[in-house]
């Protein structure tokens, strides 16, 4: 069982995104560990590739993060201020008067950013808070101010340019650097880039960055095959029965390894043996999942999930869920190679 991250996709992918956006510094998002992929890893690659400027969730991926970058790279907080969280060395992306007051008052002279709610209602200081607090904000010397787009991926969405114009009108005469674009925001054009763009799912291989270039290859390890006969049945409740003879694999993998149970629900999910794909058969259960081989003439020792034909937003539509998800939900039991 093998998971392999292409480090060199994941910088062609920041490269090509940050090409998106010629005026604006790019910025990467590596919270969730880069998304399940290795902050550790990920970022230091991105740094050398001329990335400067890091964005986590919490204070404490910060503190993982910090001693693998140099002194001049800058990691932001996304949550902000939290009480009891270590700031040092890190910059909190401040989301409401509480938190300012409270950083100011315990890191006096510290730096920060603040988060300002554009209409998403989930993080950053709503209009009114911020039209309160605006003058002593801006005269503390906040590094950046920034919002979050709510629906950059639909790009016909009407929030997108709501959210643009609400951002515009908190925003102006500030001569502070402004962030309003993830990926999404980066690939609706010019009018959303601002300063700084937070490069997230795109750089590991996921929509809406069509272009992309796949990261992940998943391989899975066949712990037996054996012969199933016509009108017997495979897994858990009995799901699936063999309509003719088939030779059926069971892999080394399951829910408890973020392959959730919801991918083989209506019979697409295939594993593939070089060229040649191989369908799922019966439920997923924690730690196996069963293939039927039938069409092998040479059962290998591993079968892939996720490769360049079959992408992590590929397992994501069949689970009913977003690439996101399948990336962050990868189980800690797969020894990771980096290419």
């Amino acid at each position: 069982m093998g998971l392999i991250i292409d480090l060199q996709a994941i910088v062609a992918n920041w490269q090509a995104l940050a090409a998106r956006a010629p005026g604006a510094r790019p910025a990467a998002v590596v919270k969730a560990d880069s998304y399940g992929l290795g902050a550790t890893r990920v970022a230091p690659a991105l740094y050398a590739a001329g990335a400067r400027d890091f964005f986590v969730a919490l204070a404490s991926e910060g503190r993982a993060l910090r001693p693998h970058l140099p002194d001049d790279a800058r990691i932001m907080v996304l949550s902000g201020h939290m009480l009891g969280a270590d700031l040092t060395g890190l910059i909190p992306m401040l989301n409401s008067p509480e938190q300012f007051f409270r950083d100011r008052a315990m890191r006096p002279g510290g730096a920060f950013g603040i988060q300002l709610d554009s209409g998403m209602n989930r993080l950053g200081f709503e209009p009114a808070e911020w039209a309160a607090i605006r003058d002593e904000a801006l005269a503390a010397g906040p590094v950046l101010l920034m919002s979050h787009l709510a629906c950059a991926d639909e790009p016909d969405h009407p929030a997108n340019r709501q959210q643009l114009e609400a951002f515009r009108a908190m925003t102006h005469d500030t001569h502070v650097p402004r962030s309003l674009a993830a990926t999404g925001g980066t690939l609706l054009g010019s009018h959303y880039h601002f300063d700084l763009v937070r490069l997230g799912i795109g750089m590991y291989g996921g929509e809406p960055f069509a272009d992309a270039q796949p990261v992940v290859t998943l391989s899975l390890p066949v712990i037996q095959t054996r012969d199933v006969a016509r009108d017997e049945s495979v897994g858990y409740g009995y799901s699936w029965t063999a309509r003719r003879p088939s030779r059926v694999a069971t892999v080394a993998a399951g829910y408890a390894d973020g392959l959730m149970r919801a991918l083989a629900r209506d019979g697409r999910l295939v594993l593939w043996a070089d060229d040649q794909p191989c369908p799922v058969v019966g439920r997923i259960s924690m730690d196996l999942i069963t293939v039927d081989v039938t069409g092998l003439a040479e059962v290998p020792a591993e079968l892939q999930i996720l490769n360049h034909r079959q992408k992590v937003d590929d397992l994501a539509a069949l689970g009913g869920t977003i690439g996101y998800e399948i990336l962050t939900s990868l189980g800690a039991r797969y020894p990771g190679e980096y290419l």
